[in-house]
């Protein structure tokens, strides 16, 4: 496995499906997959129940149907493909990225991208939406940034002001366009 990884590749708290009060962890490393359980119920005979543990290899994980079984039903089919394609060693790159680094990139996609990139995930949502990739698409679209545009950015937000700009724009681009089209018809 890639040494540059984190030692904790993935980690998830939980409790069980009601009435059960009981709680979960699971926790995938580099090397191998930790779940732990502990009984909470006000019944007596579970009062004394200590605290449980089962580590896995991430190749013996992926043989042992049971606890795979298990994590499903409590924290559903999604975290288990998760966690199956981390024990397979299919790792999602992009997520591991810093968010600055993200920022950089999406900071160059078309605006259309950044609306489809945002729906992907809650993390890809937050970054499309922050103000510090908006500034960087207000700075890479304008020519120069006065102080008015810096403190209405910090009063409304730099996707406002990018927002706002376009909209302006807007009628200005149509007429350039309608004059363009009127001159390729002149042309043909």
């Amino acid at each position: 496995m890639a040494s540059w990884l984190p030692e904790t590749l993935f980690e998830i708290v939980g409790q069980g499906q009601a009435p059960s009060k009981d709680y979960y962890q699971l926790l995938v490393t580099r090397s191998q997959l930790i779940f732990r359980w502990w009984k909470i119920s006000l019944r007596s005979e579970f009062r004394s129940a200590k605290p449980g543990e089962t580590k896995e290899t991430h190749e013996d994980f992926l043989e042992n149907s049971h606890l795979q079984v298990q994590i499903a039903l409590i924290f559903g089919g999604r975290i288990l493909d998760y966690v199956s394609n981390l024990c397979g060693g299919k790792f999602d790159f992009l997520e591991r990225l810093s968010d600055k680094l993200l920022l950089s990139i999406i900071s160059y996609l078309d605006l259309e991208d950044v609306g489809r990139l945002s729906q992907t995930s809650h993390r890809f949502a937050k970054l499309c939406m922050s103000d510090k990739l908006w500034e960087q698409i207000v700075h890479s679209a304008c020519d120069s940034i006065t102080p008015d545009m810096r403190a209405l950015a910090k009063a409304k937000g730099w996707r406002h002001i990018f927002l706002t700009n376009k909209l302006q724009l807007q009628p200005q681009l149509g007429t350039k366009k309608q004059r363009r089209g009127g001159q390729r018809e002149k042309h043909h």
